[in-house]
């Protein structure tokens, strides 16, 4: 049975990290003490949910959770400290602290350490995320006790809509690009102009002209993408900055 531990502290364990080569334990004092913070736990790093979705979208919005109140955030895995270290590097995921749960002491004293024999895995700890204030739960999101993977209450805009349901989401924004266009560069500009992070798609090393025309319906660059609406080249960008 999955425990939901909201009120209570959590357990008292000593992760062990690996940090410039060196063997370094790391409290739970030192991780929550006087701090509120974010932990987000999942079966396995470089899994397929754990990486395409659970990391990342904590990372990107990793300066909203500051914005409004969290110290910090954490990710946490029964993995040893090599991989989570690799893990992290391979997420480009800077600004979230991945903790080695490797000995599942932690999943185990939280109540989430469940086995997964059955796949390969041993005991692993179940997908759930939490807020932590001053060493005590503050509030829990389980997924459900059901076969698989479940992943639909732990991520990070549930998270979110608990901790600052007001704030600002940043825009989710696709840049399809090829090089040595100008119009790629003056679209790559008006977003930075305005703030807007982006992530470029680079033809013929991201993708074809193939994928392009199935995404797009063309071949024509720059293609740019907010929030799942096409909006089109450089042309329909400045007109979209104009009107937001």
């Amino acid at each position: 049975m999955l425990e939901n531990r909201e009120g209570q502290k959590v357990p008292s364990v000593a992760f062990h990290t690996r940090q410039d080569n060196a063997w370094v334990d790391v409290t739970t004092d030192e991780i929550f003490a006087n701090k509120r913070v974010i932990v987000f736990s999942l079966p396995g790093a470089f899994t397929p949910t754990c990486s395409s979705s659970h990391v990342p979208r904590f990372n990107q919005l990793e300066p909203v959770f500051k914005a409004n109140g969290i110290d910090d955030i954490v990710c946490m895995s029964v993995n040893d400290a090599f991989v989570m270290n690799e893990w992290k590097v391979e997420q480009g995921a800077d600004s979230i602290t991945f903790i080695p749960d490797g000995n599942g002491e932690f999943s185990e004293g939280m109540g989430m350490l469940v086995d997964k024999a059955a796949i390969g895995f041993g005991k692993r700890s179940w997908r759930y995320a939490m807020v932590v204030d001053n060493g005590v739960v503050e509030k829990m999101f389980i997924e459900p006790d059901e076969p698989g993977d479940p992943y639909g209450v732990s991520d990070a805009d549930t998270m979110l809509q608990y901790v600052a349901p007001e704030a600002a989401r940043p825009l989710s924004v696709t840049v399809f690009t090829r090089k040595g266009c100008p119009f790629c560069a003056k679209a790559k500009g008006m977003l930075r102009d305005a703030g807007i992070e982006f992530e470029e798609l680079l033809m013929g090393r991201d993708y074809t002209d193939r994928t392009l025309r199935a995404v797009a319906g063309t071949t024509s660059v720059p293609q740019i993408f907010i929030d799942g609406d096409e909006i089109g080249g450089s042309d329909k960008l400045e007109e979209w900055l104009a009107k937001s």
